[in-house]
C-alpha cells in the first residue's frame, strides 16, 4: 500500500517544498518542470477530484485555484500538517488515507489524480487500484498521474548508473528501493480495465499519464 514509506516522508515533510524547487542537487532533475507538471494535471482534471498522496498540498493548491472540488488523501501526518498550515488551503480537509485504504466518498468523482505517488505501490497493488478506481469514477472519468517511470528495464538501469556516477547516492537508493513502473506495463494495466491512456514526458524521470475510461 505504500505505507512502508511514511517514515521517509515524515522526515522529509519540512524540506519537501524546498526540494521540489530544486534546492536539493540530487533531486533537481527529478523535479525539473515541477510547476508545469502540477498545472498540467490541474488543467486536465474535471470538477470533482480525489487526490491521492496530497503531501504538502502543492497539487491541491493548483486544483483549488481552478475551483475544483478536491478530496485530498495523505497517509503522512507530518505532510498533512505542512499542507494544513498553508493559508490558501485552510478550507481543505486533508484526509488520513492512502491509495488503497481511504474513507468512502459519497460524492460523484470525475477525476483521480496523483503526483510523485504511484511508484509507492508494487505491481500487484498498481493493477488492483486501477481496477478499483474505475468503479469510483463517473462514466468517462479519468485518472491523471505524474510520476517517475521508465520505457524499459534498460532505460531504468541507465538512469540508475547515471545517478551512481554523479554520486547521487540517495537518489540511487530511492530508484532501487521503490516500485518505479515501466510505461508499457502501465499502459497494459489501464487498457485491461477499459482505459485509453496517453503519455507525455516532462523531464528525464517524470511522465504525465492521462487515462480516460471508455464510455459503456
Amino acid at each position: 500500500m505504500g505505507r512502508e514509506f511514511i517514515p521517509i516522508f515524515s522526515e522529509w515533510a519540512k524540506q519537501y517544498d524546498e526540494t521540489v524547487k530544486g534546492k536539493d542537487e540530487e533531486y533537481r532533475e527529478v523535479f525539473l518542470h515541477y510547476p508545469e507538471l502540477l498545472a498540467n494535471i490541474a488543467e486536465k482534471a474535471g470538477d470533482s477530484v480525489i487526490e491521492f498522496g496530497s503531501g504538502t498540498g502543492n497539487l491541491t493548491l493548483e486544483l483549488i485555484r481552478r475551483k475544483k472540488t478536491v478530496f485530498a488523501i495523505e497517509p503522512s501526518a507530518a505532510m498533512r500538517q505542512v499542507a494544513e498550515a498553508k493559508p490558501e488551503l485552510s478550507q481543505v480537509t486533508f484526509i488520513d488515507g492512502d491509495m488503497e485504504q481511504f474513507p468512502q466518498i459519497n460524492f460523484p468523482i470525475d477525476t483521480i489524480v496523483s503526483s510523485y505517488v504511484f511508484h509507492h505501490l508494487n505491481e500487484t497493488e498498481k493493477q488492483r487500484v486501477i481496477k478499483r478506481y474505475k468503479a469510483l469514477l463517473s462514466e468517462g472519468g479519468k485518472v491523471i498521474i505524474g510520476d517517475t517511470m521508465f520505457l524499459s528495464p534498460e532505460h531504468k538501469e541507465s538512469i540508475l548508473r547515471k545517478a551512481i556516477k554523479a554520486n547521487h547516492l540517495r537518489l540511487a537508493a530511492d530508484l532501487q528501493r521503490e516500485y518505479y513502473p515501466l510505461i508499457p506495463d502501465i499502459e497494459t494495466y489501464f487498457r485491461a480495465n477499459g482505459y485509453t491512456s496517453r503519455f507525455k514526458q516532462i523531464n528525464a524521470f517524470v511522465w504525465l499519464v492521462e487515462a480516460r475510461g471508455e464510455k459503456e
